[in-house]
């Protein structure tokens, strides 16, 4: 692999570190104020959001060495910054959900994180169709915790 394309594949598995980091950061159900809220009848059990995220990370890591090694540079980039400004997006919801408890910027910072991912998938279909099937979960997450979020953020 060539160095801008191991730079490039790089620069996208630290783009993943930083979210699973991030998100660590600022995400915490253990304490008092999240267990008080009245959550969404549909909430998906607790093991499930210990499931997806593991391999939400592992896909994306995945894909951005794949697109870095198999598109142009402009293509490349253009999902490097996609995807960072969903991880700006996502990053945000955690931010305001757990720490100010803004339940309306988090739904709003959600929202966009799973609008911005449509455009990453689009990339990443050019690059490797199993791959962009392998994203589908993280697309269909982020439209479901953007939908928890409004649920909270209605029924608080």
């Amino acid at each position: 692999m060539s160095l801008p394309r191991l730079s490039a594949a790089g620069v996208g598995f630290g783009l993943v570190v930083l979210y699973a980091a991030g998100s660590g950061f600022w995400v915490s159900t253990a304490d008092s104020w999240y267990r008080s809220l009245n959550a969404p009848t549909w909430q998906p059990p607790d093991w499930v959001f210990g499931v997806i995220w593991p391999y939400n990370f592992i896909v994306l890591g995945i894909s951005a060495v794949i697109v870095s090694q198999r598109l142009s540079t402009r293509a490349t980039v253009v999902w490097l910054t996609i995807f960072a400004v969903s991880i700006i997006c996502a990053l945000t919801w955690a931010y305001e959900f757990y720490k100010p408890h803004n339940l309306m910027a988090a739904t709003i910072a959600l929202a966009l994180a799973a609008i911005t991912t449509i455009p990453l998938l689009y990339v990443t279909y050019r690059a490797s169709w199993p791959i962009f099937v392998a994203l589908i979960p993280y697309q269909l997450w982020l439209i479901t915790a953007a939908f928890l979020s409004c649920g909270y953020q209605k029924r608080n």
